[in-house]
């Protein structure tokens, strides 16, 4: 069973406490209570951000792993993961990542690394999206902060 399948499983036995502390500080989130209307936009909506030298960057790299599935480092300019501040107010500059296959959101994301199981054969578009601590979408001048890579998987 993999590592994050087994923090989630330990997440839901334990309840909120220790499982939620668990799977947060191994990147892992359970978004069963997310309505699906609001996946893309999250909780508040979108927060816009000012652009310039200090404006929050998106990318990620994605690789096929060596034992299963795919690993994706996402990489930010003016942004922090902060687990610590799930679900409290906008704070310029943190928050978290949402992570979707073929428009689907698959988990949420506290820090830049993940791993992501099998994958289904064919072309798979994988998305990334920094989100606040609220989990308003982040946008920079309008343009939401959205990165998007395209993967062939035999």
């Amino acid at each position: 069973m993999p590592r994050s399948l087994a923090l989630l499983l330990i997440g839901l036995l334990l309840g909120g406490g220790i499982g939620f502390f668990l799977a947060a500080a191994n990147n892992v989130a359970l978004d069963g209570h997310h309505h699906p209307e609001a996946d893309r936009a999250g909780h508040g909506g979108t927060i816009d951000l000012p652009a310039g030298p200090d404006a929050p960057t998106l990318d990620f790299r994605v690789a096929k792993d060596a034992a299963s599935g795919w690993n994706l480092h996402i990489v930010t300019t003016g942004f922090r993961f902060a687990p610590e501040s799930v679900n409290a107010p906008h704070r310029p500059g943190e928050g978290h990542a949402h992570v979707y296959v073929d428009g689907k959101k698959v988990a949420r994301i506290y820090g830049p690394r993940f791993h992501l199981g099998a994958l289904p054969p064919g072309r798979v578009t994988l998305s990334v999206t920094l989100n606040a601590n609220d989990h308003s979408a982040l946008a920079v001048a309008g343009r939401p902060l959205t990165a998007e890579k395209t993967i062939t998987v035999e």
